[in-house]
């Protein structure tokens, strides 16, 4: 038997259910995967609440991305072997035993990452290089404002950020969160409740404020953003953990300001070459070592609420995974 959290009425992560089902046979074309771990994220958290931009009809098993082994391949499926090693991208579906997928949903497992590692790897990563490099196309020697530095797609955003050659300046709500995006690189560091962040920016910049603002957050913290940017700056918007902020047209026409709107998975959806180059460079930075997701949280599959909790209550650094092993 498989086993899979199912929601099956919209609400808080206590409403979800760990069901059991029969495996089902493939179809032509389909691959089935072993999942060893799922990485949470989230619109997670935010789908299973249906509040997210995509709505599954219900049942349906949320979680984006997962990493495994590939135990069975369908007629007419290229390009996977059994016993490849990978990483599954899904629309939802990931909090399972087991995944039927297509091969074109399939990444190979960079050999530096274990299991939790590589399901927590794309989603977040990729965001981060969608909203840094496709979006808002950072140079060597701007500033950088990542907000919520200590969360999966922050702590990302700080580790893309100063490869590019950024100066990068992260905010997060504690000193253990802090601490960890210095380890990935931030040069500057706001705790939220002991400065304004906006007064720490400026103080950092001597005045002239930040290129690039990281935001998924929203809220006041998008903002506040608004009052402490650089000329021709470009506002990022990602999430909205903290609520729906608005943008004070005035504040950015007077200083020549771009928000730009941030959904790395439909940006491929609506042009896959995208996704492909995208792809390329982070397995292959990976491979050499240079990015790698900090899981602070490894909990098994029965522990899903518990796991989406961590994500709501911003108790996690980095990424949470549910594990199966």
């Amino acid at each position: 038997m498989v086993r899979a959290v199912v929601c099956r009425e919209l609400g808080a992560p206590e409403r979800l259910r760990l069901e059991e089902f029969p495996p089902r046979a493939l179809k032509p074309g389909e691959v089935r995967v072993a999942i060893r771990a799922a990485g949470l994220n989230f619109p997670d958290v935010l789908m299973a609440a249906g509040e997210y931009q995509l709505k599954p009809e219900l049942p349906f098993t949320p979680g984006v991305e997962a990493a495994g082994d590939v135990t069975e391949v369908g007629p007419e499926a290229t390009g996977v072997a059994v016993g490849d090693k990978v990483i599954v991208k899904m629309r939802f579906g990931a909090f399972t035993d087991e995944a039927v997928v297509m091969p074109s949903q399939l990444t190979p497992k960079p050999s530096t990452f274990d299991y939790a590692e590589a399901a927590t790897y794309l989603a977040g990563h990729g965001t981060a290089y969608h909203a840094l490099i496709d979006r808002g196309r950072v140079e060597p020697g701007e500033v950088l404002l990542v907000h919520g530095a200590g969360g999966g797609v922050g702590l990302a955003a700080v580790e893309i950020g100063k490869m590019l050659g950024a100066t990068v300046i992260a905010t997060a709500s504690s000193d253990e969160k802090l601490a960890i995006a210095k380890s990935r690189g931030a040069d500057h560091l706001i705790r939220y409740d002991r400065e304004p962040f906006r007064d720490a920016v400026k103080r950092i910049t001597d005045g002239r404020g930040a290129d690039v603002v990281f935001d998924p957050v929203g809220g006041q913290v998008f903002e506040d953003s608004m009052r402490c940017i650089a000329w021709g700056a470009r506002l990022l918007v990602i999430g909205f953990t903290g609520g729906i902020g608005s943008a004070r047209t005035n504040l950015l026409l007077i200083k020549g300001a771009s928000v730009l709107g941030v959904r790395a998975g439909e940006a491929v959806r609506r042009n896959p070459a995208l996704g492909e180059v995208r792809l390329k460079a982070l397995v292959q930075w990976a491979e050499e070592g240079k990015l790698r997701p900090n899981v602070s949280h490894r909990l098994p599959l029965e522990d899903y609420a518990k796991a989406m909790r961590l994500l709501i209550d911003r108790k996690a650094i980095g990424r949470v995974a549910l594990v199966m092993d």
